[in-house]
This record gives structure tokens, sequence and C-alpha cells, in this order.
């Protein structure tokens, strides 16, 4: 299965990039060039549709953009036909046993959807972590769930529901696929952990593209995730990239979830010939 629905003509190469040429809107994270967010997001505008802002917050440093810096992504956003995705912060215990410390976690993600909201994001990508990582994220997942739970409801008041994506993980989506359909938030499908490890693709396109508004995308290399998706065969991404052709628009993104420029160089390249080879 090969890419379809693309645009512009497949004959006509975007000299470093690939805006507009896929019925999603193409992404990457802020973190291409060894800058800002600013500067990165100044780097990227010409080269894809959207940027997933990676936020994080701790004692020690903090990328949490100024209200300024927030005009100016809104300023590049409408001058570059540019949207965003946001990636709220990973040091985060939505389904922690102490009430302070979950209640602590909802309320930072708060915090930055109010900051975020001026520039509209298309996408808050989410992580429901669990106790502990592995396949089975809590030895007490009766409360896990229930305080997860009682987290996503208190978020889905912060900001539209189907904005609010919740990531696909380490452990099986299966355990909270009822968290995010009941409280009608939306899923994102993170392909680079799903083949890190080991869980079908086509068992999640099938069950959850639907629900789907952000897809994560990025290779597997000596055992790290996160790289470019060179390290992808073609015959894999092919099917990949047909499966979302196929089952998302203009308001979903499909974001290149890897970190420096030879990395996106290499992903760019992999999608073109992979829209040469599937015409």
């Amino acid at each position: 299965m090969c890419v379809e629905n693309v645009k512009p003509d497949l004959d006509k190469e975007v000299p470093d990039g690939l805006k507009k040429s896929f019925s999603f809107r193409l992404g990457t994270t802020s973190y291409i060039v060894p800058d800002d967010i600013i500067p990165n997001v100044r780097f990227l505008a010409d080269k894809i549709d959207d940027i997933e802002l990676v936020l994080f917050e701790s004692d020690e440093m903090s990328n949490i953009p100024t209200t300024d810096a927030v005009k100016q992504l809104g300023k590049l956003a409408c001058a570059n036909d540019l949207t965003y995705t946001v990636h709220l912060p990973l040091d985060i215990e939505t389904g922690h046993e102490s009430e302070i410390v979950r209640r602590r976690s909802v309320e930072k993600c708060r915090r930055i959807i109010e900051l975020m909201s001026p520039i509209s994001p298309l996408a808050y990508i989410l992580h429901l972590h669990g106790d502990e990582r592995g396949r089975v994220p809590s030895r007490d997942m009766k409360r896990w769930r229930k305080k997860s739970l009682k987290s996503v409801k208190e978020l889905a008041g912060f900001a539209p529901s189907r904005k609010i994506c919740v990531e696909t993980l380490d452990y099986p989506f299966s355990f909270i696929e009822d968290l995010v359909f009941d409280t009608d938030l939306s899923v994102c499908m993170d392909i680079g952990h799903l083949i890190y490890y080991g869980y079908s693709l086509e068992d999640h396109f099938d069950r959850y593209l639907e629900r789907t508004r952000v897809v994560h995308l990025h290779g597997i290399d000596n055992g790290h995730d996160h790289r470019a998706i060179s390290h992808l065969s073609d015959e894999l991404l092919g099917m990949i990239m047909g499966r979302l052709s196929e089952g998302l628009s203009s308001e979903n993104a499909v974001t290149l979830e890897i970190f420096g420029e030879s990395d996106f160089s290499k992903s760019i390249q992999k999608l073109k010939r992979i829209k040469k080879i599937c015409r």
C-alpha cells in the first residue's frame, strides 16, 4: 500500500522539506537545530506544516515560553501557515496514589494549556505514565486507572477534549482505551513506540486510527528509538504512509519525532524516496 492523495505533483521536488505535500500536516519537533524554540521554528517554517513544541520544566531548568514568546510563535504561524502541537511535560504522575502529587501534575498541565491557548494548538500530547515502566504500568491497576481517569476528566475541562491526545507508550493501549473513549479524548499513535515494543501496527491502525489526531513517527537504530525514519524499510514505511494518507486529513499531524538536523534531513529524504517508489 503506497501514498496517495499527495500534493503538489510528485514530480516536483520540495527543496528542503515537504510542506503541503500530504493529506495531513507533516511535522517535527522544536529541537532540530541546537537552539531555543523560536530559532527552531524559524528554521522549520518553510519546510513542514506543524511543529511539536516539546516542553519541560524542572527545578534546574525550563523551556516554558514566556507570553511574549507565545506571541512570536503566533505571528510565525500566521506568516508561514504553521500549526503547533504541544507536548505536555513528561514529569507528571496523573495516576499517582498521592492526591497531592496527582493534583500537582494536573495543575502543571493546566498552566501549559492556558499559556499556549493563544496559538490554538492542533493538539496537546499527554503521557499517562504508569507507576513503573513496562507492559504492566502499575501493581495496583485499579487505583492507577481510577486516578488516571480522574486526571483526564479534569484535563478535558481545560481544552477541547479532542485536542487532548493520549500517547501510546510501553504498555498495551487497551489498558486505557476506555478512559480515552469515555472522556472523548483523542489518540496520539506513536508508531515508533509500537514498533519498538513489538505491538501490531495493523491492529492499532484498525482499532484507533479513526480516533487518532496526531501520529508520531520515528525509526529504531541499535536499540534506540526517536531516530531517523531512514532506519525503517521501504516496504514498512510505504505501508505506514499509505494507511495514514487514507485515514488522516488536514486536521491531523504526523510528527517526525526526532531530534537533530541530520536525522531530520535523512527522514525528509526517505519520505521523498517513498513517494517516488509508491507512485
